[in-house]
């Protein structure tokens, strides 16, 4: 039986395992795949193919020459690669139900190895890096029922087979086997519905655009020796993608937050540099609605000191993005190559921040950025004083959507910067290993719940899960900029009516004003915001100072209530949220319109001096009035 007939069969566990993975492959070495083969008809004969080809590695050569950044670059990968030669392999070691810190691993050292060896000439890191493939295709599976470590893998080995073909040597076969016993088969169950595991081939969030990537890297790796299996593979993706990719729609936004932005767009960009790398097309993938746009939601998401709004479950912190040096590229956008080249000084860069390198862009092309921006399609809205000082005000506001990945219940809820100080916090997730924490425990763990988040609580009750905010007005301007969230669904019968706006006056201070109308008898409602700031009370007028800073807050409305301190320390295992706590205003509506503003006015020369801003109603905040 010849090997592209195995391929052919390629679900018969016995006859892959007889096929593909360990028989000869002359057969179709080096031959072009005919074009019954569908999707692969274009396919690029040889290797490498797969997102850095022989040419675009004379490329890279040649901006090393004239680029001091790059040069940094590589100077780093060189050092990372030599410090993992003696480092212990992967072993196959679950946390939790995961397998993908394994995954993880295995894939860092391919790329970080596989391109030191291609840029050096070095066999021992291409040594090393065969080692580790090794390792890993001695495991008995890759954990498919938590099917991200799968395809983490198989990206590792798809990588790993392509860049390193020849060096593989003797061992070619090994590592080709195992990609497609234990990676691409389990994606043709997938494809095929005969899994339970596999939801994520119809789902709109990460969990799409990483398996789906993973998968199309491991079959175009071995594309041209088991063109069917291969093919069926692609063919499944580009059926499956747009699913998740219809979620940047329309603006580029990103209802997972900008953590999960990140994973999920590295992996879509990865799939669409290797198609088009190793297809010569994306099969318009990259043309559907947002994607363009979407680096604008990366840099708008990221305040002056390079902390994010991490709303959903995603941490503060921000590293580099080496997908925005491709999307610089592929959209002509130099303002998110420039963006991408400023976060490469705040993080560890990524060897492909080498392969797709792109020196364009100017710190002035980001000043001609707009210093407000609202994301339609996830109803989350940015504003920000400055875009070249550590120290300018930012604020990140969302309305939202309950119900989506990785969602809290937030809906409301914001963070805000100034002087180089994070004031008001979002914590974050928790640890995923905690019991339920996807599911039917997830509402009962603090981080997840309303109450540890700045936005109002309603009679001590979480916001309904299938709650919607629509984002209800957003305006820009020098002077002022606002957004308005209609709030209502969020607490269900408790209100007739929710709304809150949150307004950046004079760009130098923070006016977050409440207007609530109870349903039925008396509702206790209370406005919070989490802080790793000491807090000073007096009345109603706090004072918070952190890191030498100070920043002031004032209840504006009503005036016969105070503010109070609420600890964030929840039961454990749960993260107890050290060094922070809860500014609260507590406010018993007796069943009339309740209206909540409070004034947050960052302190020092900097910001200025400004008389109390006079109230109106949310729905006079527009121009003109």
């Amino acid at each position: 039986m010849t090997t592209k007939t195995i391929c052919q069969w390629g679900l018969i566990a016995v006859l892959v395992l007889a096929g593909c993975g360990t028989a000869p492959v002359a057969e179709n070495e080096g031959k072009p795949v005919t074009s019954d083969a569908g999707p692969l008809s274009t396919l690029k004969q040889g290797h490498p193919r797969l997102i850095l080809t022989d040419s675009g590695l004379s490329a890279v050569r040649t901006l090393l020459k004239s680029d001091v950044q790059m040069e940094g670059l590589v100077e780093r990968l060189i050092e990372e690669a030599n410090a993992m030669l003696d480092a212990p392999t992967v072993e196959y070691k679950l946390i939790g139900p995961r397998l993908l810190s394994q995954s993880r691993a295995c894939l860092n050292k391919v790329y970080t190895l596989a391109l030191a060896y291609r840029l050096t000439g070095e066999k021992k890191f291409a040594e090393r890096a065969k080692r580790e493939l090794l390792a890993a295709a001695s495991f008995k599976d890759w954990n498919p029922s938590h099917f991200l470590d799968t395809a983490e893998m198989s990206h590792a080995f798809g990588i790993g087979y392509d860049w390193l073909y020849d060096e593989l040597g003797g061992d070619r076969d090994t590592v080709r086997t195992a990609l497609i016993e234990k990676g691409l088969n389990e994606g043709l169950f997938c494809y095929r519905g005969q899994d339970p595991f596999c939801w994520w081939v119809e789902c709109n969030h990460n969990w799409n655009q990483v398996c789906n990537g993973g998968l199309v890297i491991g079959a175009l790796a071995i594309a041209d020796e088991c063109p069917e299996l291969a093919a069926e593979i692609v063919s499944g993706a580009i059926k499956s993608l747009p699913r998740a990719m219809s979620s940047y729609a329309p603006d580029g936004g990103w209802i997972e937050g900008p953590s999960y932005w990140n994973y999920a767009t590295s992996y879509n960009v990865y799939c669409l540099a290797a198609l088009e790398t190793a297809l010569g097309k994306d099969f318009g993938l990259s043309s559907m609605a947002g994607f363009a746009d979407t680096g604008l939601f990366r840099i708008h998401s990221i305040g002056p000191h390079g902390l994010t709004f991490n709303y959903a479950d995603g941490g503060s912190a921000c590293g580099p993005a080496a997908q925005m040096f491709w999307l610089a590229r592929k959209f002509d956008r130099p303002v998110y190559a420039q963006h991408q080249r400023a976060m490469l000084r705040r993080g560890r860069p990524h060897p492909l921040d080498i392969v797709w390198f792109d020196p364009r862009g100017k710190m002035s092309d980001t000043r001609e950025l707009p210093l407000g921006a609202r994301f339609r399609g996830i109803e989350v809205a940015f504003f920000r004083s400055g875009w070249d000082d550590e120290n300018a005000l930012f604020v990140g506001f969302k309305g939202g959507n309950n119900r989506a990945n990785h969602a809290h219940l937030d809906l409301g809820t914001f963070v805000l910067d100034a002087n180089g100080v994070r004031w008001a916090v979002d914590l974050g997730p928790d640890d995923y290993n905690l019991p339920g924490y996807f599911g039917d425990k997830r509402w009962t763990y603090y981080r997840l719940r309303t109450d540890s988040h700045n936005t109002l609580v309603v009679n001590g009750e979480n916001q309904l899960v299938d709650a919607k905010a629509r984002m209800i007005a957003f305006e820009s301007t020098p002077s002022r900029a606002f957004a308005i969230a209609d709030l209502t669904e969020a607490y269900g019968t408790y209100v007739t009516r929710a709304h809150r706006g949150v307004v950046l006056l004079d760009r130098s201070r923070v006016l977050v004003q409440d207007e609530v109308a109870p349903k039925g008898g008396p509702r206790e409602i209370l406005w919070g915001m989490v802080t790793g700031a000491d807090i000073e009370l007096a009345g109603t007028t706090a004072t918070l100072r952190q890191n030498g800073k100070m920043l002031t807050a004032e209840i504006l409305s009503p005036k016969d209530v105070s503010f109070e301190v609420v600890l964030t320390t929840p039961p454990k295992p749960e993260n107890q949220n050290e060094g922070t706590r809860r500014l609260a205003v507590r406010v018993n509506g007796g069943g009339k319109p309740v209206r909540i503003a409070v004034l947050l006015t960052p302190q020092g020369d900097a910001w200025g001096e400004h008389p109390e801003p006079a109230l109106r109603p949310l729905h006079q905040w527009g121009s003109g009035h």
